[in-house]
């Protein structure tokens, strides 16, 4: 029933090759999906804000809402959003105890990050969290 899925879009980032990466939270590890920077495609479908694409990389909060919505009905689309707040506000926990910094972006075409991302069609993108080190 857990409504999340989040995808790590890495540029920068040492041991690991620029790719799209999903999170697999049952055996805690990322799966590449897709072997190219997506980090400038990123920033295009969120209307150009090009600073996306110097952050060392970008974790993207997507969700199938039917997942909760099966259970709780209508209302059950709320509880997709706490779950995404509530992710979110860990990330910025842990980014802050690594000493990086994070922000949430929450303006851009939900079609075109399908599309960079290859999502599959019953999730629906929600947050972009780009980390980086703070200057």
């Amino acid at each position: 029933m857990y409504p999340l899925q989040l995808y790590l879009v890495v540029g920068t980032v040492q041991d690991l090759t620029p790719g799209v990466y999903g999170y697999h939270p049952d055996r805690h590890h990322l799966v590449l999906i897709q072997r190219s920077d997506r980090r400038n495609l990123l920033a295009s479908a969120a209307f150009g804000q090009d600073w996306l694409a110097n952050a060392a990389a970008i974790v993207v909060f997507a969700a199938d809402y039917n997942r909760t919505t099966r259970k709780y009905g209508e209302s059950g689309k709320r509880y997709v959003h706490m779950k995404a707040g509530h992710a979110g506000q860990n990330l910025f926990l842990q980014a802050g105890a690594l000493d990086l910094i994070t922000v949430i972006v929450g303006d851009f075409d939900d079609e075109e990050i399908a599309n960079v991302l290859g999502l599959p069609v019953q999730e629906q993108s929600l947050i972009l969290m780009p980390i980086g080190r703070k200057q």
